[in-house]
């Protein structure tokens, strides 16, 4: 039988983080960060790998 404190329990521990969660108010807001670049460096070569013959 399934304990009905311990499932009581962890299922009120879930709605509390989901209450603190859903009143943060820097959720509601969008940050200035900078958009991450990734730079590709193109050496030219067409892929080949050069190995020892």
């Amino acid at each position: 039988m399934i304990d009905y404190f311990a499932l009581a329990l962890i299922h009120g521990l879930l709605l509390l983080a989901l209450i603190r969660i859903a009143g943060r108010d820097d959720l509601d807001r969008e940050t200035d960060a900078k958009p991450s670049r990734r730079r590709v460096r193109n050496s030219g070569q067409s892929g080949e790998v050069a190995g020892d013959d």
